[in-house]
């Protein structure tokens, strides 16, 4: 017999959970028809409970697929309200027991009779449904509302973890996915930045042992500011953070949250935040300076309006949990009591001439053939160009290269640079190309 594909071993080990569930279901209609459970289902009851005590010990199949130690009537309520999904009939069972339901899922008045509770019991019941308990705070168990003949809903992420698949959670409302994992070995940036970078993992990773073992107080975040020019590898260093922790990277689009209508912006943050709240997501917030600048004079009633939007962004962000970036452009125009609350600001410098030679090596193609005089260490110290600058002259001198089906020379190099450093609109000297200038092309400067 071939052995089970070791992503569904975990499921496999869950079946007496199911089975109990089942079971309970059917003892449950046997009671409603005043019928009396048999002694060989009894007997079937008590050695399922062995099985499922063993599968919820501490660091066994359901810790270990959660990353969280239930009590005994949370893991009670975990099987029950999955146990559709892996076992369809139950769903049936569940519609057949609460009449007028159409869902096939458990309420709490049904949890409370399968689990034959004394009235008194109810409240645990209830506690372990409550809006600050581990099933939903880890988004395990969704419910709509607080009320006993409400069908309680497994999340996505909880079945996707049972059967062994791998799940992301989507994009939340006014945001959208940064594609393209990266590593560490893609940053270019001095060793004490990438130490400062290693240690906002930190605060990521070890939030349980600090916080839950060591009674640290819990708060929200972390939240980090990175700061520097363009190009100098500040949405890179995000991507490197959420690659590392297998999470999805999603950089917020604030012109879809910000409204001119009085409070539909505070409604757009809610949601945006709900979503996002407690999930393995990284949440990125470009042009903080813009957002979280120093606060001018209140002339009119919209100023003092706009004033409250941002209060209101800022209490959000320091009361979501989860890893929020923010970047700016701009240091020097943040008001110094907003850098106070985060947990790390990383600066960004422009990077010196062996940094460079490094991104020059990178960044051009690797398998593009380069001419003979080409040299990375000229190329660094010709232009004291950006990471994101080297990267666009590379590509543009790539393919100034392939459209000639040439190899790329100094004269694709020179105008790949010179292209890259007229974008921001001024006057450019020729001179500013250094040795590279020999090679630009002399309609660059006619006219």
């Amino acid at each position: 017999m071939n052995a089970p594909h070791p992503e569904l071993s975990s499921l496999i080990q869950l079946t007496p959970e199911w089975e109990r569930v089942q079971l309970l279901a059917y003892c449950v209609s046997l009671n409603r028809g005043g019928s009396e459970v048999g002694a060989a289902d009894l007997a079937r009851l008590r050695e399922l409970q062995g099985a499922v005590e063993a599968l919820r010990s501490p660091e066994g199949v359901w810790e270990q697929l959660l990353g969280e130690r239930l009590t005994p009537v949370e893991y009670d309520i975990l099987a029950a309200v999955a146990a559709p999904e892996f076992e369809p009939r139950l769903g049936w069972t569940y519609q057949n027991l609460q009449s007028g339901h159409k869902e096939p899922w458990p309420c709490r008045a049904l949890l409370h009779e399968l689990f034959a509770l004394e009235p008194h019991q109810g409240e645990n019941l209830r506690a372990a449904l409550a809006p600050s308990g581990t099933l939903r705070r880890a988004r395990l168990i969704a419910v709509a509302r607080d009320e006993a003949w409400q069908p309680l809903q497994p999340e996505n992420g909880l079945i996707a973890r049972i059967a062994g698949r791998r799940w992301q959670p989507p994009a939340p409302p006014g945001s959208e996915a940064v594609l393209g994992g990266a590593s560490w070995d893609d940053l270019v940036l001095p060793a004490d930045r990438l130490r400062m970078l290693r240690e906002f993992m930190l605060w990521i990773e070890h939030r349980a042992t600090v916080e839950g073992d060591w009674g640290a107080p819990c708060g929200g975040g972390p939240v980090a500011l990175f700061a520097g020019p363009s190009g100098t590898g500040k949405t890179l260093a995000a991507r490197v953070i959420a690659s590392a922790m297998d999470w999805p990277l999603f950089r917020i689009d604030l012109g879809r949250l910000v409204s001119k209508y009085v409070g539909e912006t505070e409604e757009n943050l809610n949601r945006l935040f709900d979503a996002a709240h407690d999930q393995p997501m990284v949440l990125q917030f470009d042009e903080a300076d813009a957002l979280f600048a120093k606060r001018g004079e209140i002339k009119e009633a919209r100023d003092r309006y706009a004033n409250m939007e941002v209060s209101h962004l800022l209490s959000r962000i320091e009361t979501h949990r989860g890893p929020v970036i923010l970047t700016t452009n701009l240091r020097r125009n943040l008001d110094a009591a907003f850098t106070r609350r985060l947990q790390m600001v990383v600066e960004f410098p422009r990077p010196d001439v062996d940094a460079r030679a490094t991104l020059w090596s990178r960044l051009l193609p690797p398998r593009a053939p380069l001419a003979a005089g080409v040299d990375v260490a000229e190329l660094a110290s010709a232009v004291a160009l950006t990471g994101g600058q080297i990267r666009n002259a590379a590509l543009h001198a790539a393919y100034l290269a392939a459209g000639a089906a040439g190899a790329i020379g100094p004269a694709e190099l020179a105008l790949g640079i010179w292209r890259e450093i007229n974008k921001d609109g001024r006057e450019c000297a020729r001179g500013e190309l250094g040795p590279l200038a020999a090679h630009l092309p002399r309609e660059c400067f006619d006219g």
